[in-house]
């Protein structure tokens, strides 16, 4: 069913001019005095009240890291501290007008932020919500330090609790706001808006769009900030996440009340500096960052450059920006000016700046000046000030004791916290009460209707295989499992390149069209960063979701994204977050060097995910209801040669019902009692015929092992084939050095080593870049190359002439040529 978006070549093809609408730079030029009707003298002081309190935050952050104490207190932390120092009234501004229902997300610089999202929350929430929330946050552990001895009100017992939840995280204490997991460049606090920051420079790029994207799906109150750097807009992840949020078909294709660009702001805290290099004049070439908004889409992102110095021009672009979402015209892209007055880290001496360029502006420091602005104005005297400085100060150094007060305040006691926390374990039906939005009942989804004429086994009575075409396939299995989800979740979506219309590179999604609007099943821009960083921000708000990566070699262009974001966040947020993503692979053949390679091991290498790989239409069904039934992140490999595959080995075929497969089983595949095979992947079909082969001239009897998933994997059922073969070979299509069978094959050592009788050899593929489709069988393990490798590591076969040799001196000779 092709799209309505008709490319009329008389219209493309006309001459013309792009004309660029102007960009305002600082256009507001206010002060306190000019906006006395807008705000209450007491909101004044709110402000400026914020403003300090984040820079004595920061300044004891700053004294702890270059002198060991605060207010003569010593303290020892070697953790980082990446202060916003002089950024104050661009984070208090930024966070004034936001609600708990508007997300901010934020970079390895947001103490700040956070301290400002949280004090705009405490402002505008009654004190029964907000003992709510304190209460309720990690049963009360938090509150109760804050307030014992406290005599006050609920809004200042609020802002105790940010303060001291904020800066026990950063120390690493349990009583943090993420239980000490997350520290200095992860702390956030989701129950007012606050959501994570990200040590990789623009990793909330393509977040923050993806809440956004959740917001937008299930119809969530509220808009979504992504405050980046200016440092960060080189940045992949920045460029494909502001790609994703201007997407056409938001505003052209989607439909109802859903139509209309996404909610999330681009806000550019643009203090002029990526770490040392300076991106005014030397590591960029915009000049003035809201330029970029420019080529992004028709609106040029209601690109503007706003004072960050004046907190006031910062609230009233917020003001006028979120009418601008609220008809549904975003993104937009703030360029928020400001500076730190910091280096980049405390132990930075900053020379890569002159002196006189820092004194420069703190001749302008934005306390200062809106200081003398409310005492012009009549808003306040400088004894209110003094007054306010005075009760942060004493606030700042109260918190700061308790944070560092081994009792008050304790160290992660637990040591096997981490390991718990990586996995939730969930099982969730669906994450949304809603009725799934669907275009067609199931049963009458054309696919559907196609897959119930097929034969669920490969194999009729008499053992005879039925054709390709009649045959209940792997990729069937996948799709069954896929739609099922969508017609029980209406939280879940699914999308990747080419998955809408086309159905899918391989035709797993064929039929999906069909059935699902717009909203929950579409097509992504080639921007593979950003369809796996968008899930995870979709995910972290509350929604599941089905990533595609077309080809397991495309993993390198969201690298950041599944080994940074994607497996860490459920631990690092002290469980608070929970990830349901499915990141579906798939691993080719056929194309070449950058089309072909598996790179299970590279998944399997980073702790925090989830990792199968089945090989039956029985497996890959159930593994994927499994995944689907989840709360944890699963990367879900599957091998483009076997898509077409039947079921061979469940006897009954695939069951047409609902059924999961535990993700960590493997399963045998045959019994046997001679050795044993332990294959990942396609090679099952390789051990298989090698099997054969072995019995029917040698009369060995393999027992062949597949081993479905990798992370989770349970060695039980290995050990107790090893036990009755004493010799085992474990194989996948993966390139032998480095690979996740090595892992394996240490393992099974280990825990099998008084029933071996020979050593656990490895078959994997060589170690080349991968050739093409008319070299692959000198290159991936075939069925022989098995029985090579039991003549020439295990033991002789009679007569045999191996094809391929396994000796020790050829390992030895390839292995100095790095071969």
């Amino acid at each position: 069913m092709p799209k309505s978006e008709f490319i009329d070549p008389n219209v493309v093809r006309q001459p013309g001019m792009l004309e660029l609408q102007p960009i305002p730079l600082n256009q507001y030029q206010k002060t306190v005095k000019d906006e006395r009707e807008n705000f209450t003298d007491e909101e004044f002081k709110a402000i400026y009240h914020d403003m300090v309190l984040i820079r004595e935050f920061e300044t004891m952050l700053n004294f702890v890291k270059t002198k060991g104490e605060y207010k003569g207190t010593p303290y020892n932390y070697p953790g980082p501290a990446h202060l916003s120092i002089g950024q104050e009234a661009a984070a208090v501004g930024m966070a004034w007008t936001l609600t708990i229902d508007d997300f901010i997300f934020g970079n390895h610089r947001s103490h700040g932020e956070v301290l400002a999202k949280g004090m705009s929350a405490i402002h505008k929430l009654d004190d029964k919500q907000l003992m709510d929330i304190m209460e309720s946050f990690f049963d009360g552990i938090v509150l109760d330090v804050v307030k014992k001895d406290f005599q006050g009100t609920i809004k200042e017992l609020a802002r105790r609790f940010l303060v001291y939840g904020t800066v026990a995280e950063i120390f690493g204490r349990q009583t943090g706001f993420n239980k000490g997991l997350g520290g200095s460049m992860h702390v956030f606090f989701t129950p007012f808006g606050i959501y994570p920051n990200n040590a990789i420079v623009g990793g909330s790029g393509d977040i923050a769009v993806g809440a956004a994207l959740y917001k937008k799906v299930n119809r969530k109150p509220g808009l979504v900030v992504a405050n980046i750097g200016d440092g960060s807009l080189a940045c992949g992840p920045v460029w494909e996440g502001i790609t994703f949020s201007a997407m056409d078909q938001f505003k052209q294709l989607w439909e109802g009340d859903r139509k209309g660009g996404l909610p999330v702001i681009i806000n550019v805290m643009n203090n002029h500096y990526g770490m040392g290099g300076q991106t005014w004049g030397e590591t960029m070439g915009y000049g003035i960052a809201a330029r970029i908004g420019a080529g992004v889409n028709p609106e040029q992102m209601h690109a503007e450059r706003v004072d960050g110095f004046n907190p006031l021009a910062v609230i009233d672009a917020y003001k006028r920006k979120r009418k601008i979402i609220e008809e549904k015209k975003g993104p937009v892209l703030l360029d928020v000016l400001t500076y730190r007055y910091s280096g980049h880290s405390p132990s930075d001496s900053s020379t890569y700046r002159t002196k006189e360029e820092v004194e420069a502006w703190e001749k302008q420091d934005s306390i200062l000046t809106f200081g003398r602005q409310m005492i012009e104005a009549g808003v306040a005297t400088q004894d209110d000030l003094d007054d306010i400085r005075k009760d942060i100060e004493a606030l700042i150094n109260e918190l700061y004791l308790k944070a560092i007060d081994e009792n008050i305040s304790p160290r992660i006691q637990n040591t096997e916290l981490i390991g718990e926390m990586m996995f939730s374990n969930g099982s969730v039906d669906a994450f949304a009460d809603d009725e799934p939005e669907v275009l067609t009942p199931l049963e009458e989804n054309p696919r559907v209707k196609k897959i119930a004429t097929k034969e669920r086994f490969a194999f009729d009575a008499d053992g005879k295989p039925f054709s390709k075409m009649k045959q209940f396939q792997l990729r069937d299995g996948i799709f069954e499992a896929i739609i099922d989800r969508f017609y029980k979740d209406a939280s879940l979506i699914a999308y990747g390149e080419d998955n809408r219309d086309w159905g899918g590179a391989f035709a797993v999604y064929a039929g999906m069209t069909e059935s699902l609007p717009y909203h929950r099943f579409f097509n992504a821009p080639i921007a593979e960063a950003a369809i796996v960083g968008t899930a995870i921000g979709y995910a972290m708000c509350g929604g599941r979701v089905i990533p595609e990566i077309m080809y397991c070699d495309f993993l390198g262009r969201c690298g950041d994204e599944v080994f940074n974001q994607l497996p860490k966040w459920q631990a690092m947020s002290g469980n608070v977050l929970k990830m349901p993503v499915v990141l579906r692979v798939s691993i080719g053949s056929k194309y070449g060097a950058q089309h072909s390679q598996d790179w299970t091991s590279l998944v399997t290498h980073i702790p925090g995910l989830k990792v199968c790989f089945p090989a039956t239409p029985y497996d890959a069904k159930g593994l994927m209801n499994a995944a689907l039934q989840g709360t944890d992140p699963v990367v879900f490999f599957e091998s483009q040669r076997i898509y077409d595959i039947g079921e061979q080995f469940h006897q009954g075929g695939v069951p047409k019902g609902y059924y999961e497969i535990p993700i960590g089983e493997p399963d045998i595949k045959k019994e046997g009692k001679d050795i044993t095979f332990l294959t990942i992947g396609y090679t099952l079909y390789q051990a298989l015929e090698a099997a054969k082969e072995l019995e029917e001239k040698y009369g060995m009897s393999a027992e062949v092992i597949d081993a479905r998933s990798l992370v989770p994997f349970n060695y039980e059922k290995v050990i107790e084939s090893v036990k009755k073969t004493g010799k085992i070979i474990v194989a996948s299509d993966a390139t032998a050095r480095g690979s996740f069978l090595n892992d394996m094959a240490a393992n099974i050592s280990q825990l099998a080593f008084d029933y071996l009788d020979a050593p656990v050899c490895v078959l994997g593929s060589r170690n080349w870049i991968t050739p093409a489709h008319e070299l692959e069988k000198a290159f991936f393990p075939q069925p022989s190359w098995f029985i090579d490798m039991i003549h020439e590591r295990i033991q002789p076969l009679p007569g045999y002439v191996p094809g391929r040799n396994f000796t020790d001196g050829e390992m030895i000779r390839l292995s100095k040529k790095g071969i």
